[in-house]
């Protein structure tokens, strides 16, 4: 495929929505074909998925119903948007993807890890090209999540300590291999984008 694809990884209100915004202004600024989208969501049935997922009671389904609803909404959104998209040559940024479920399902259990890979492999089968880690405080993370006073409030609801070692799980995923790049998400949202935008210039080779 011809295309390109970026994610932005990170716990929950570390700004990745924001910088992904951005990051496609920019791109769009000199002539990107970009395309960014979300997950769990980016088109309609998949976004039906999303209310599953992050509004309700934070116990609401087992471990597996969980990790299966986010591929169902991860296969649709993979045939409709990021497939064509990146094979049409475009740049797709996808605010969070597989890496996300490994960090929030996968992590500290080790039959959901398998399942993920396995999943992942089978329905899936592709891996971004570049993956930024917003890695902010997960107190000040936390704090901006709760402000937003959103439906889509349940992985909030899990509390610092669940956000404390995803955060965790985040630094250690970045260790693993070449196309993850921490970026220091406690700065100002400019000094931010300037950091995403330094790793992606390099990376596209502008």
């Amino acid at each position: 495929m011809s295309g390109k694809f970026i994610t932005l990884e990170g716990i929950d209100g570390s700004g990745k929505t924001t910088q992904g915004y951005i990051l496609e202004k920019e791109l769009k600024k000199i002539g990107k074909e970009v395309i960014f989208t979300r997950e769990p969501g980016g088109v309609p049935g998949a976004e039906e998925i999303r209310k599953l997922l992050v509004q309700g009671e934070k116990d609401r389904w087992s471990n597996i119903t969980e990790l299966l609803l986010f591929f169902a909404a991860r296969r649709h959104h993979f045939e409709k948007i990021l497939f064509p998209a990146i094979k049409a040559g475009k740049i797709v940024i996808c605010d969070r993807f597989t890496d996300s479920t490994v960090i929030y399902q996968g992590r500290n259990n080790l039959q959901l890890a398998n399942l993920i890979k396995q999943l992942h492999l089978s329905v899936i089968g592709i891996i971004p090209d570049l993956t930024l880690i917003i890695d902010v405080d997960p107190k000040k993370a936390l704090n901006r999540g709760l402000k937003r006073r959103s439906k889509e409030m349940r992985f909030e609801a899990f509390g610092l300590e669940f956000q404390t070692n995803a955060r965790n799980g985040y630094i250690e995923l970045s260790k693993t291999d070449k196309r993850y790049h921490l970026v220091d998400g406690n700065n100002s949202e400019e000094k931010v984008h300037q950091l995403i935008w330094q790793k992606v210039f390099n990376f596209l080779g502008f």
